[in-house]
């Protein structure tokens, strides 16, 4: 079924292709330059360094952009995928620099052990986990380009057993000049080396561009469908830690498992649409001399007279001089003077919805995997919770750059939030829905620094001033300076920070299910951080320094309760769980220094990234204190177009009590300090990896955890890393 599933799709993605064509082709003007529509995109050639094909005479040529969820602007986005370095990682769910902790399967919920790197801005708590698969609208690019254009690619770890596939198809094409349409599918479906443990997620989007000179909009409308077997985790960890007390050697499939027939499923639909009408004038083009058009010579001039007038011009000099004066005067009132449109100020709506529904379903839960039991019975689980999410947001900017005095661009905007969840309610023992409601609305501005070549800057700041949340602000800014460094370097700085006073998420207050229960009060969380980094890009340096305080830090714990026969024991299966909100009274800080040195001698690499933390309440924030990845490679080409990196990585954290995952809210929790806690950390995962690119086309072959045997190999609490696997992937550009 799946197989014919990716057939069918890669059919219909070639009739797309073929469609396309018919839309028509852009003729090399980028939709994005000047003042007129935002800052500059830059463009990519896709592997191609001219923009155009001699061989097959199609034009290539792409501009990516990202669009801010707030106020729509246009941010300029490198093209990455014709990038060789580190493509052997694209598919990792533990991310590039596999920082994340995981539940071993690709395409799992994941937490990243970098504090400052967490982000949770998906309005869908249940979605937050899957960043990895769903990124984001920061991430999502558009693409303008000079002939329609399908990007295929496709991963895939061992084999027809235990292994994981993944296919990727984007499109784009452009419909004219300002307007430009595509799509993008993506489909990954992972069995897992471990027990009840496949996963399968399909997503697919569709979206929409148009750049007038006085009207923009941006739109697309996501739709993606999760289902994810939950394990519960491995039974003991001393199948991994210590197998030498077995009798026998156990594979990945033979250890069991606590939990069977237990699945969580996530249906998601999300639209965004962005759009602006721009008001300002338009402005004479200044050429240069080069190309402005030279006026005829006099000889030239008089040729355009009647043969009678030309005769007279000949023996009457003052006639000549003054027929040569009109003359000139009217080859001068004929130019067409090139004109550019050039906006002053825009209007600006933004919408974004965001739908899901979730459903944890189990079938033979065993009787003390769960401290409570609220309602129904453990043969027949099916926990279901819709939320939505949906902000209007009205703007009125004045745009940067229309003449010289406007160093700044200045925005005033006003957005209402509307965020609902629908849980499970007992009245008086009768099972039946109650829906949630948080409204609220906000007002704030921004100022904005995108143009110049040395400081940039933005700077925002919101209040909400009727709602739920009354009181809630958030102020965020950064900056970035560039300095010169002699002749040949350059120093970059970047300072970021933000104060926040923000209610926690809607579900941390309320939460109904079978096992688990709260409905809390809780206060607000006052957040303020302060980051900055220097970058020597010449020489490969990279530091980066933040401190973040947070008080009234909500979070969600594990509440485990002994049901075994042994106090002392340390089997998971002896104790029963649950999940509870705890929110703390006082501060806890998180102090964060990272360092990046790439170094490089010859076609010989070594690129190194170092990131130390501490945490003031590593019971409530627990964090290891060193998370390393270092890659060390060979660069080098054959025959003069193929790029090759040849090498090895290897990725290490240090022994921290990571937090546990709780399979009937599918997110992480904090362990239970009142009960014995399992330390991962302190082992190193050992990758060798090849990477190819030659015109359109990337490959990679890589052997993962090269050093998989026994001992600490754990992403998460009772949840082993895979062994040792073989990974191959492919990625191909087309032009039609």
């Amino acid at each position: 079924m799946r197989r014919r599933f990716l057939y069918i799709l890669l059919i219909a993605l070639n009739c797309v292709v073929v469609s396309a064509q018919n839309y028509g082709t852009y003729d090399g003007n980028d939709p994005l330059s000047g003042d007129s529509r935002g800052s500059k995109a830059k463009k990519s050639s896709w592997g191609r360094d001219t923009t155009e094909n001699k061989i097959e005479n199609v034009p290539i040529g792409v501009t990516q952009w990202t669009v801010d969820e707030r106020l729509g602007h246009i941010i300029p986005a490198d093209n990455n995928d014709t990038v060789t370095h580190m493509f052997h990682n694209y598919n990792e769910t533990t991310g590039y620099n596999g920082e994340y902790s995981i539940l071993g399967n690709a395409g799992s919920p994941r937490l990243s052990r970098i504090y400052m790197n967490r982000d949770a801005s998906n309005p869908q708590l249940f979605l937050q986990p899957f960043d990895y698969f769903l990124g984001g609208m920061k991430e999502f690019r558009f693409t303008n380009t000079l002939s329609p254009m399908t990007n295929l690619a496709f991963h895939k770890v061992g084999n027809k057993t235990n292994g994981q596939e993944r296919l990727h198809a984007y499109f784009a094409s452009n419909i004219n000049k300002e307007a430009g349409i595509g799509m993008k599918f993506d489909y990954l479906y992972g069995r897992g080396y471990y027990n009840s443990q496949a996963n399968s997620q399909f997503g697919g989007t569709f979206f929409g561009y148009y750049l007038g000179d006085r009207y923009n909009v941006h739109a697309y409308v996501n739709v993606n469908h999760f289902k994810m077997a939950e394990n519960g985790g491995i039974e003991n960890d001393a199948y991994i830690r210590n197998p030498q007390s077995f009798p026998r050697s156990y594979g990945s499939k033979d250890i069991p498992t606590l939990l069977t027939d237990t699945w969580n499923r996530n249906e998601n639909q999300a639209a965004f649409l962005t759009h602006r009408y721009n008001l300002g004038f338009h402005r004479e083009v200044e050429l240069p001399d080069s190309v402005k058009p030279k006026m005829p010579g006099d000889k030239e001039l008089l040729q355009q007279l009647s043969d009678s007038l030309r005769t007279l011009a000949q023996t009457d000099s003052l006639r000549r001089a003054l027929l040569l004066d009109s003359l000139r005067t009217k080859w001068t009132s004929e130019q067409i003077v090139p004109k550019e449109f050039v906006p002053v100020s825009s209007i600006i709506h933004t919408l974004s919805i965001n739908n899901l529904r979730h459903t944890y379903y189990s079938h033979n839960t065993p009787k003390d995997y769960y401290t409570n039991l609220y309602y129904g019975d453990l043969t027949s689980v099916k926990d279901r919770t819709k939320s939505l999410s949906v902000r209007n947001t009205i703007g009125l900017s004045l745009r940067e750059g229309f003449n010289k005095w406007a160093q700044m661009g200045i925005a005033v905007f006003a957005f209402h939030e509307l965020n609902t969840i629908t849980l499970p309610w007992l009245d008086g023992g009768t099972l039946g829905r109650k829906r949630y409601t948080e409204q609220n609305i906000f007002v704030g501005g921004e100022i904005t620094r995108t143009q110049g070549k040395f400081i940039h800057y933005n700077v925002s700041g919101e209040v909400s001033l009727v709602g739920d949340d009354v009181g809630d602000f958030n102020i965020d800014g950064t900056a970035d300076l560039d300095l010169k460094i002699g002749r040949r370097d350059t120093l970059q700085v970047e300072v970021h920070g933000y104060v926040k006073d923000i209610a926690p998420d809607i579900y941390m207050e309320h939460y109904h299910s079978q096992f688990l229960w709260w409905d809390k009060d809780l206060s607000k969380e006052f957040k303020t951080r302060i980051e900055g980094s220097l970058r020597l890009p010449r020489i490969g340096t990279c530091v980066s320094v933040g401190v973040e305080n947070v008080k009234n830090y909500a979070h969600l714990a594990m509440q485990n309760t002994f049901v075994g026969d042994d106090a002392s024991s340390p089997l998971p299966a002896d104790y029963s769980h649950a999940v509870v909100v705890r929110q703390t009274g006082g501060n806890v800080q998180v102090f964060s220094a990272r360092l990046c040195q790439d170094l490089a001698f010859g076609p010989f690499h070594w690129d190194n990234d170092i990131t130390y933390q501490s945490s003031s309440d590593a019971g409530k924030l627990p964090l290891p204190k060193l998370t390393l990845y270092s890659n060390i490679y060979f660069k080098f080409k054959i025959a003069k177009v193929l790029n090759v990196e040849l090498g090895g990585d290897l990725r290490y954290f240090t022994r921290y009590y990571a937090p546990d995952y709780c399979p009937a809210i599918q997110q992480f929790a904090v362990q239970d300090a009142s009960q014995p806690m399992v330390k991962i950390g302190n082992y190193p995962i050992v990758n060798a990896y090849l990477n190819l690119h030659i015109k359109h086309c990337r490959l990679y072959f890589a052997m993962n955890h090269l050093n998989a045997g026994s001992g600490r190999m754990f992403w998460a609490p009772h949840y082993p890393m895979d062994p040792r696997t073989f990974h191959f992937g492919v990625s191909w550009n087309f032009f039609n």
